[in-house]
């Protein structure tokens, strides 16, 4: 499969939008995905994504994300933020610098990175920081949506080593982990540092090399997402149902349409918690759904009984415009359309996958329901 090029601010956004929906909630910030890849247009940045069996198997490859809260800031967290100093952003690039950072630290010669996940803000992070470095980012992700844990990857589904880690806030923190006892400690970790930096810590690990990404990598996300975004931006203004559009790219179903009539959160260790109420609406009216997201959403209650649920998608959209919301984003009084899809196969089959993105990781004693199994029950 040849590379796909994001040319124009168009297809930008249009990825993002993509992104964003895959996002499940999460995923970093739409709009941020967007000012960072128009920036590098702008820069005169190539900027796209190659399939991954176009690389030499002797290429390493390293793993950028961001770590860390999504909340909005509090008046007691600006003072603090004043406090600490942390008010000049000295890195803005700080993606970049944490690439370069374990690349200087593990001598390898980084020749491509690989999204951790997908999500507006951080799938972009990825493509325009390959572009400025002149490396390859591959199109696909470690996980087929987005998630709030560095263990729910499918290089823990495999065993593999996250270490070592490099870490570096916008304000100028520059961190190395050089070991960690298992992956539960590199989240902790990690999730200190963001906390530390009052929002996100931008990381780098799981330097692995191309023959070894092959065996794990979710293939082709990145350009799905495009195809995503394209497709809902085209069908608005046109008469169709939008989000069941987005939900047939998905090969998913729309599983719910309502009214936010209710929204709870608290940012707590590092994360953003909550629980948005849908009042039907249509086909709908009279029921209710739950979802509960922990930065991302992971469990759902259709008029109290449990409905989809991780690794399942959740993926909340306008209901006229089919445009993604991050939970940060959503407010009470949105009229949205709920659309549900398969997870990667992977978290299925893999032993490890239910029992680190299924509903009883979440703390929800409940046994994994498929939700091809649901919607056709």
């Amino acid at each position: 499969m040849a590379t796909r090029e994001l040319k124009t601010k168009q297809d930008c956004e249009d990825f993002v939008r993509g992104c964003t929906v895959m996002g499940t909630g999460g995923g970093g910030s739409r709009y941020r995905g967007v000012e960072t890849l128009w920036r590098g247009l702008d820069e005169g940045l190539k900027l796209g994504f190659t399939d991954i069996d176009d690389l030499a198997d002797d290429t390493w490859i390293a793993c950028p994300f961001l770590m860390g809260s999504i909340a909005p800031k509090t008046a007691a967290d600006l003072a603090e933020m004043q406090d600490l100093g942390l008010t000049a952003k000295k890195y803005p690039n700080a993606i970049m610098n944490a690439i370069q950072e374990l690349g200087d630290y593990t001598g390898k010669t980084i020749g491509g990175v690989i999204p951790i996940e997908l999500g507006g803000g951080n799938t972009a992070e990825s493509v325009v920081q390959a572009a400025r470095l002149s490396i390859t980012c591959v199109d696909g992700d470690y996980t087929g949506r987005a998630i709030p844990e560095i263990t729910q990857i499918t290089p823990e589904l495999f065993d593999k080593r996250l270490d070592p880690l490099t870490g570096v806030d916008e304000w100028g923190n520059i961190s190395i982990i050089k070991t960690v006892v298992n992956s539960q400690m590199a989240e902790r970790i990690g999730k200190y540092l963001a906390v530390a930096a009052h929002g996100l810590v931008c990381m780098a690990g799981m330097v692995y090399s191309a023959k070894e990404c092959k065996q794990i990598v979710v293939r082709n996300t990145l350009s799905a997402c495009l195809d995503l975004g394209r497709a809902i931006r085209e069908a608005q203004g046109g008469g169709k149902d939008v989000p069941a559009v987005a939900a047939e790219m998905m090969n998913g179903w729309i599983v719910f349409k309502g009214v936010v009539s209710k929204k709870e959160w608290e940012d707590r260790a590092g994360y953003y918690w909550g629980t948005h109420t849908l009042s039907g609406i249509e086909e709908f009216a009279g029921q209710t759904l739950k979802v509960w997201f922990k930065n991302e959403n992971h469990m759902s209650w259709l008029n109290g009984e449990p409905f989809v649920m991780s690794p399942d998608l959740l993926c909340l959209v306008g209901r006229e415009s089919g445009e993604p919301k991050t939970n940060d984003d959503v407010a009470e009084g949105d009229v949205m359309a709920v659309i549900g899809a398969r997870a990667p196969q992977v978290f299925i089959t893999q032993p490890k996958g239910l029992e680190v993105l299924g509903p009883t990781h979440f703390g929800f004693d409940y046994s994994f329901v498929p939700i091809e199994k649901l919607m056709n029950s």
